[in-house]
């Protein structure tokens, strides 16, 4: 069971191959400084994507010395970069995606591709991994960036993709609390009844893998000494592995207070398509970008 990000290091350092790491539209500064530096930790082994006049440019600028030790495929259309960026990946000669001076609306497109795209699953949902140090174990959360408000329907689809996930990293049965603004089922409140119906179809065996409790407000998900107090029994909280937020807004929020209030490490990717895929922030610190690029480089061989 992974116990804290940091013991990513261990595992990769346990690989006998370097996975590959395509960095779509690669002429950008703030992408291109996280994969130099994950070069350098032989953490992976980059194919750059892009005008290959302004990588070079941007190299000499910030003095990396990979320009000629490592793979460029010189295009410069930005959809003719995100198909050939896809493509690598579809046809097996590169193992992860990470977006660099594109937008993601357009990266997503060429993910979602019929022809030569990487979806795997219905749902494509974001997963973030941190390390809190007032939490006792790693917490995650889903899902933050990519679904706006999902249905019930969707909320089981980013599940699927969390558990799993989460399975690879030694999380055999997560603690999955279902979040709302309360913990009692409230008609007029559509987060209350959803957590209370995955509840219910995890007990019944109809996602399976976990355990989930809902709904559950967060001071109850993560305080066993709040739950305590509102006489909640349950397994899951205070105790939980992830959280499901009911929409993007509650989940941006709460991952954003994660990282500048209680200053947690983190790492994020995007999962249920055919790789992960590193989707960061410009905002994102740069032990953020390594951290995310380890993720998805250990998550391939876990």
């Amino acid at each position: 069971m992974l116990k804290s990000i940091s013991e990513l290091v261990d595992i990769l350092d346990a690989q006998t191959v370097k996975r590959r790491l395509v960095l779509c539209a690669a002429g950008d500064d703030n992408a291109l400084d996280a994969v130099y530096r994950a070069y350098k930790n032989n953490i992976i082994e980059p194919i750059l994507v892009g005008n290959k006049e302004d990588i070079k440019d941007l190299c000499t600028e910030m003095n990396f010395d990979f320009f000629d030790k490592v793979e460029i495929i010189d295009v410069v259309d930005p959809k003719e970069m995100v198909k050939t960026s896809v493509s690598l990946i579809h046809n097996g000669k590169a193992d992860f995606l990470m977006k660099g001076h594109i937008s993601t609306a357009e990266l997503m497109r060429g993910v979602l591709n019929k022809e030569w795209g990487l979806k795997k699953r219905r749902v494509i949902s974001h997963f973030a991994l941190f390390d809190l140090p007032a939490y006792h174990k790693p917490l995650a959360l889903t899902d933050v960036a990519m679904n706006i408000a999902p249905d019930l329907e969707t909320k089981i689809g980013i599940l699927n993709n969390a558990i799993e996930f989460m399975r690879k990293v030694g999380v055999r049965k997560p603690k999955v609390a279902a979040l709302a603004a309360v913990e009692m089922v409230n008609e007029k409140m559509q987060a209350t009844l959803d957590a209370a119906l995955l509840t219910i179809m995890a007990n019944r065996g109809q996602i399976r893998h976990c355990e989930i409790d809902g709904p559950l407000a967060f001071d109850n998900a993560i305080s066993q000494e709040s739950s305590s107090h509102k006489g909640i029994k349950s397994t899951v909280a205070g105790d939980a592995d992830l959280l499901l937020v009911p929409d993007i807004e509650a989940g941006n929020v709460l991952y954003k207070a994660f990282v500048f209030f209680a200053n947690a490490k983190v790492a994020s990717i995007i999962l249920g398509a055919k790789a992960p895929i590193v989707l960061t922030s410009r905002a994102d610190s740069m032990e953020t970008k390594l951290n995310s690029i380890r993720l998805a480089a250990a998550s391939i061989e876990l």
